[in-house]
């Protein structure tokens, strides 16, 4: 498809080397999902949130989550204003289109849970009143790998709601370089234009939403995921809303291939990071995406005519 494209090679100008990456976050967006990113400090999580922040239009956000963070900080609070004589919604960090949760493991579990509300709903509740966000609403929320100083684990239902978990990692050497020759002539970000406006990333959702999926894949899709759950290995299989996002992801890598229909490489493409981030290991289990590559060699794909 033309328009995202338009906006990976924007995005590009400013992380380079990572086009794999960029373009799951780029089908998490056209899904209609938050993306958390889980990496090391300074290897490009803001930059990349920024750059789609320019390439897509959005008016954008963004919080670096301490221990002295507060809930009210992210969603808003009210406020007396004695010259009308009544209480008013003074808007949190999160009323805008995207919004970069910086290091959300840092803060603590109340401040976390804050944005549940927000990314489920599209919606604040302050005081009882219910604020409507702004449309689209994305979060990009990056972590420090687990065990980091400063850091606690984000609880499952949170870890549930991020459609796709990815990691930039470091990059190679060939890469870093042309990072560097790019930094002599300025700021990277500078060089990022808008390749899409609201309504076109709204144009493009609906066509997400549109793209076909036949029985016998949606099938495949409710096998691959419920065989998570009698995996002796894992303590916790993906949930029905892990269903939700497979198929979601499966129809967006559908419309970025340029088909109209859902197959069962388009599946199996997006599986891992969308899945493995939801699943709980038993201790010692090895590594969880090799075990997924077993789960899906051994679960038979359906052959379309």
């Amino acid at each position: 498809m033309a328009g995202i494209g338009k906006v990976m090679d924007e995005v590009k100008k400013a992380v380079v080397g990572k086009d794999a990456v960029l373009l799951r976050a780029v089908l998490a967006i056209l899904a209609g999902g938050h993306i958390l990113l889980e990496d090391v400090p300074g290897v490009g999580k803001t930059t990349m949130a920024l750059a789609f922040s320019k390439a897509l239009g959005l008016r954008y956000n963004r919080m670096q989550f301490t221990p002295d963070v507060l809930p009210s900080d992210v969603t808003g609070f009210s406020l007396y204003n004695k010259a009308v004589g009544k209480m008013e919604y003074q808007p949190g960090a999160v009323l805008c289109n995207l919004f970069l949760a910086d290091e959300l493991n840092r803060a603590t579990s109340r401040t976390q849970a804050a944005l549940l509300e927000a990314m489920e709903e599209g919606q604040v509740t302050v005081d009882g009143v219910t604020h409507a966000l702004p449309r689209p609403f994305i979060v990009i929320a990056t972590q420090n790998p687990a065990g980091a100083s400063g850091t606690q684990l984000l609880p499952d239902s949170q870890m549930d709601r991020f459609m796709v978990k990815l990691s930039l990692g470091y990059p190679e050497p060939q890469d870093e370089l042309r990072m560097l020759r790019r930094k002599q002539k300025g700021n990277p970000l500078d060089g990022v234009q808008q390749a899409l406006d609201k309504a076109g990333l709204a144009a493009l959702r609906a066509q997400t939403d549109q793209i076909y999926v036949s029985d016998d894949v949606l099938d495949y899709i409710v096998r691959l995921v419920a065989g998570t759950r009698t995996l002796p290995e894992l303590v916790q299989g993906a949930s029905p809303r892990a269903t939700l996002a497979v198929a979601a992801m499966a129809k967006a890598a559908a419309l970025a291939r340029g088909a109209d229909y859902v197959t069962p490489a388009d599946v199996r493409r997006i599986f891992h990071c969308t899945v493995a981030h939801r699943l709980i290991p038993a201790p010692q289990t090895r590594d969880v995406d090799a075990l997924l590559d077993d789960l899906m060699r051994s679960i038979s794909a359906p052959q379309l005519k």
